[in-house]
């Protein structure tokens, strides 16, 4: 096969990682919550019901910003359910799931849980934009963040809770544009409620940042539109708009699955590009980020007959797609694509974290284990941070039914502080290695430190509760740094990280 190619050049550069390009996302669906990252009476369960198993791999994944308590299940949120001593909280019917939601998990909980993984733990709320509105959102943020002296703050206090939560990063909302939504709206008048309810805030505390609802999908009939008629409304008051995206094979379509990420760059610069075209007509200097807080790899054609068939349980098991090794390589290539997109994607959350679309699968009662996925993110979030260096490739391509010509090289880098460079690449071909051939241009690089794969000779190979480690990174083997140039091979239908100094 043809060798692919790039340079790397510290001259030319995207933007620096933000941090949260690594969030995650705890949602009350299905068992993400419960006898996911919850479970009294486990056997590693701490005083606080939560499973110290889980905790320690969620630190080995290296989440930082985790988005909270929904996805669709924040349009019938009512957050007073979900604070105050547990037995006196309500049980709730989950629209958003068909499920029954007991509330024995809820907010203080929730920042109890991201105080366990570590300083990175950000918090990323949701407010209730379907049922509710301004006064519910002001409420919320009065009982989380305000020190003292008010009657919402001091109930926080009497709930155990003395210090503020200090939550800055907030979603206005969920996927209103979606007609799955409860309390779906059109643009016009989420952009009429996200203004207020983002005014009204910002009153309170004008340091917060706030995330407006972008469509739910590229493929939204309203694309474009329904940006541009929110940030109208919105440009002044928010610092970043929403991107939600899955993706599945269709038809047996391997090839085009492949490609994913072509579709999650197209949609990144379709939204910057709306973004711009409205700070332009509002003449406005202000430049608005996205929030990719929704992304990953989902079987979601099976979604809708599982929720239908539901009977309000509690904690069903819901979405809980199993990953394979053809998987692993598409979500580490949608991973690329976030990092090729450092300048304006300033937040991101994997969807989700535990049990649901997740890295972490549990077994009530029993272990917990890495699915694929795992391991490009936790690679990911430990080696790219940085400053994303500009891959433009020069590489084989081959022919998909849905994005037409695709590389077969899928690549970035990113220099860290003290001068080393990770290079992240998939090769997606199926059945052939892909040479590689990179110049390190004005780079002071002489060693491979490592070379890390993913890949199978079985494409479906899957890690189970039966054979949890099916499935992990191993070396590769022959690459080398001579003479101002990397040279590797890249196997099929691989995830590669190349770490040099």
């Amino acid at each position: 096969m043809r060798t692919a190619r790039f340079t790397l050049d510290p001259a030319f550069t995207v933007g620096e990682v933000n941090p949260r390009l690594f969030g995650s996302f705890v949602e009350h669906l299905g068992r993400c919550v419960y006898t996911g990252i919850f479970e009294p009476g486990h056997p590693t369960a701490d005083d606080a019901g939560l499973r110290q198993d889980v905790l320690d791999l969620v630190r080995e994944l290296g989440v930082t910003a985790v988005r909270y308590p929904g996805g669709n299940f924040v349009s019938g949120y009512k957050w007073e359910d979900s604070v105050g001593p547990v037995e006196d909280r309500p049980r709730r019917l989950d629209l958003a799931w068909r499920s029954t939601e007991t509330n024995r998990f809820g907010l203080s909980e929730y920042i109890a849980f991201l105080k366990k993984i570590g300083p990175e733990a950000e918090p990323m709320m949701a407010v209730n934009l379907g049922t509710r509105g301004v006064a519910e959102a002001l409420e919320l943020q009065e009982y989380a963040n305000h020190p003292a002296g008010t009657a919402l703050s001091d109930l926080r206090a009497e709930h155990g809770d003395k210090d503020p939560f200090g939550i800055r990063l907030w979603c206005l909302g969920n996927e209103m544009d979606g007609p799955w939504q409860t309390g779906h709206k059109t643009a016009e008048e989420y952009g009429r409620v996200a203004a207020e309810t983002a005014r009204a805030m910002r009153q309170i505390d004008p340091g917060l940042e706030l995330v407006a609802c972008g469509s739910s999908g590229q493929s939204m009939e309203t694309f474009a539109e329904w940006e541009a008629t929110v940030l109208k409304e919105t440009y002044d008051l928010v610092d970043h708009i929403s991107l939600h995206a899955y993706y599945e094979p269709f038809d047996g379509d391997v090839d085009s699955f492949l490609a994913s990420a072509v579709d999650m760059e197209s949609f990144i610069e379709n939204v910057v590009a709306t973004c711009d075209h409205i700070g332009a007509r509002l003449k406005s200097k202000k430049r608005i980020n996205l929030s990719f807080d929704e992304w990953n790899v989902w079987y979601m054609a099976k979604t809708q007959a599982e929720v239908s068939a539901l009977d309000w349980p509690e904690a069903p098991r819901l979405l809980e797609d199993n990953y394979s090794v053809t998987d692993a390589v598409v979500f580490g290539s949608l991973l690329i694509a976030l990092l090729r997109h450092a300048d304006r994607v300033t937040v991101a959350c994997l969807a989700q974290l535990v049990n649901v679309i997740a890295p972490i699968m549990t077994e009530p009662g029993g272990p917990a284990w890495r699915q694929t996925t795992f391991f490009p993110f936790a690679q990911a979030s430990k080696y790219g941070r940085g400053e994303v260096l500009d891959v433009r490739v020069d590489s084989p391509t081959y022919e998909t039914k849905k994005y037409g010509e695709a590389d077969l090289l899928h690549a970035t880098a990113v220099r860290a502080d003290d001068g080393s460079v990770t290079v992240f690449a998939v090769n997606r071909s199926r059945t052939e290695s892909l040479p590689l051939d990179v110049s390190l241009s004005g780079l002071d690089l002489t060693e491979v430190v490592e070379h890390s794969a993913l890949a199978d000779a079985d494409p479906d190979a899957r890690n189970t509760l039966a054979e949890p480690e099916r499935v992990v990174p191993h070396p590769a083997e022959g690459t080398a740094v001579a003479d101002g140039r990397l040279t590797a091979s890249l196997e099929p239908l691989s995830w590669n990280v190349i770490r040099l100094r």
